[in-house]
């Protein structure tokens, strides 16, 4: 670890650890819920984010300061990669009005900026400067709007393209990405008819050769959170993955606890939510033979747990 810090650190209240410092380690395993882990903790890389929310006030472009609504403007962050950096300064000099949140994704193709505001509209003046963006800002849109667009932004799984929808979710780096792939592959190895729960875009649905389910992306158009699959549909599959947001799976993990399910691969980036769900599958004699905390949250607080349930 580099013996150095972050320029806005302490200053801007998007990370919560100096990732760059020297005790960033010590620190954040301190954030480890009280579970028993079989595995030592997997780092992700400094400067390595591809991906990032950005913040938009009253002219003012960057990160809310540390305990504060005012901004901290910022045109270069250590923690993302060179191609969001490479940009960030002519974003930050648009002619930003109102307020809002900035997504920036840095896709195989290029660099997708995404907009969230509840101004519905945008100025000409903006417009205008939105279109003098470098050309690697491939697509920008303010809300469902589109400004600008060269052409579809790419994302890759291994060597799987899917087109990037606006706003999609993504793991925050491709390097975590490929981890918790390769975790999941490893431990769904064998079973021949695989549910990937909560799927997005597919990143463990494609490896698996899974059938996904989801509200948006390349899964069966599904709500789990209020329509879960049942104990019933849950018997024809060998093995599930489960990949929720930050609010977990409860309705869900109530549903396979009644199953005849022997695996679960449970992928959480919450670790709260995991903590009840955990209980819920282990009250019905599931035990939990793989935990594995990954630090793909950079700087934050958060952990990402990759665990396995068996019975």
């Amino acid at each position: 670890m580099q013996n150095k810090k972050c320029p806005f650190f302490n200053i801007c209240g998007g990370c919560q650890f100096d990732f760059i410092g020297e005790d960033y380690r010590t620190e954040k395993l301190k954030k480890l819920p009280k579970i028993e882990f079989t595995h030592d903790a997997i780092w992700g890389g400094v400067g390595t984010r591809r991906r990032a929310d950005f913040t938009f006030v009253d002219g003012h472009f960057g990160f809310f300061k540390k305990q504060s609504k005012d901004i901290v403007d910022v045109n270069i962050c250590p923690n993302v990669v060179p191609e969001i950096n490479s940009v960030l300064k002519d974003i930050a000099r648009l002619p930003w009005r109102g307020a809002g949140s900035v997504l920036i994704t840095k896709c195989e193709n290029g660099i997708d900026v995404a907009v969230n505001s509840d101004i519905p509209y945008f100025s000409a003046d903006f417009k205008n400067a939105v279109e003098k963006l470098p050309p690697q800002i491939i697509r920008f849109t303010w809300n469902s709007s589109i400004i600008r667009k060269y052409c579809e932004p790419e994302i890759k799984f291994n060597n799987k393209i899917i087109p990037y929808p606006t706003n999609a979710f993504l793991q925050p780096t491709v390097e975590t990405e490929q981890i918790l792939r390769d975790l999941v592959v490893k431990y769904v190895d064998g079973a021949k008819h695989v549910a990937d729960l909560f799927c997005g875009l597919g990143n463990f649905t494609f490896a698996t050769n899974a059938t996904g389910f989801d509200i948006v992306g390349n899964g069966i158009k599904r709500d789990l959170f209020k329509k879960p699959l049942t104990a019933q549909n849950l018997n024809q599959y060998d093995a599930v993955i489960m990949d929720p947001p930050r609010a977990g799976a409860e309705k869900q993990s109530k549903e396979l606890a009644k199953s005849n399910i022997k695996r679960i691969v449970y992928v959480s980036c919450n670790p709260t939510t995991f903590v009840r769900d955990k209980k819920i599958l282990e009250n019905v004699g599931y035990k939990m033979n793989v935990a594995i905390p990954v630090d793909q949250f950079i700087g934050s607080t958060h952990w990402e747990i990759f665990s396995v349930f068996e019975k």
